[in-house]
């Protein structure tokens, strides 16, 4: 009679899921408030455990091996069902979690954030509000919201900076400024920090701009730019794709680093837990 195989270990398989959604050991430790060596020695149980090599390692990439791609569809239904289950037992009750994310901060990554935020937590109901940095913090200081990723627009040190993002003037290629005439600029309209940021080092550059579009949204300002109405202020990783940087080409002055900074107010374990992940996810890629 043959030994039955051994249960997997929840918390293990966990690590593994996250270690593959960030590619990264770092943040998926970051997620789960442990130290990187746990982590890796959780995983080297694992594999021992299977019998396989789950993920392929190099000093700077982590990415699933071909057994890792099967296994981690197996790994996710196991967590699914073991969220459920407790929720069945009342112990993991869905939840209601309401974040605000700065248009300047959410960019194009913000697809890829839900869903890794949604494979690690499938019973939270998450509700985001896109905002400007300043609106979003006057409504989380009001208490309604129960945390917030924003830019630090002000002197404030009660936050957790998540990271420090470069930003750039950007325009569409073969776009040009005349010399004499005002810089043409698209923008998002005041009070936006970034728009602020923007026009005062313009002034004390001495360099005349006109607004030739104001946006809604940081979406709408880079459709302005890539139709070539304008420059604008941007930070890299949202920049529309093929935009090109012009500071250089225009002698445009250097604009100041932004932190990217998480306030909150959440305080229940399994809900901090949930922000945590996405705080870790949020740091991968802000500071790639």
């Amino acid at each position: 009679m043959t030994d039955a195989p051994k249960p997997l270990d929840i918390d293990t398989v966990q690590a593994f899921v996250l270690v593959a959604d960030f590619a990264s050991f770092t943040r998926a430790a970051e997620a789960l408030d442990t130290s990187q060596a746990a982590i890796s020695l959780k995983l080297k149980r694992l594999e021992e455990r299977l019998g396989y090599r789950l993920l392929e390692r190099t000093p700077r990439h982590v990415r699933l091996s071909p057994q890792g791609e099967r296994f981690i569809v197996a790994a996710r239904a196991l967590l699914n069902a073991h969220e459920r289950a407790l929720a069945d037992l009342g112990s993991h009750a869905s939840r209601r979690l309401v974040i605000g994310i700065s248009d300047h901060v959410a960019g194009p990554d913000l697809p890829s954030w839900l869903s890794r935020l949604a494979a690690y937590d499938p019973l939270v109901i998450l509700e985001v509000r896109i905002a400007s940095s300043r609106d979003l913090v006057g409504a989380f200081d009001r208490n309604e919201l129960d945390a917030v990723i924003v830019r630090n627009e002000g002197d404030r040190q009660d936050g957790e900076v998540l990271a420090v993002e470069r930003f750039g003037w950007f325009a569409a290629p073969g776009w040009q400024h005349s010399p004499g005439t005002p810089l043409r600029m698209a923008t998002m309209a005041a009070p936006c920090g970034v728009r602020q940021l923007a026009t005062q080092a313009l002034d004390a550059a001495r360099i005349d701009w006109a607004e030739v579009f104001v946006g809604g949204g940081v979406m709408a300002v880079g459709a302005a730019v890539s139709a070539g109405l304008g420059v604008a202020a941007l930070a890299h990783r949202v920049a529309p794709a093929g935009a090109v940087e012009v500071s250089g080409q225009y002698g445009l002055p250097a604009l100041p680093v932004s932190e990217v900074v998480l306030y909150s107010h959440i305080s229940d374990t399994r809900s901090r837990e949930t922000l945590r992940a996405l705080s870790a996810t949020f740091r991968g890629v802000l500071q790639r």
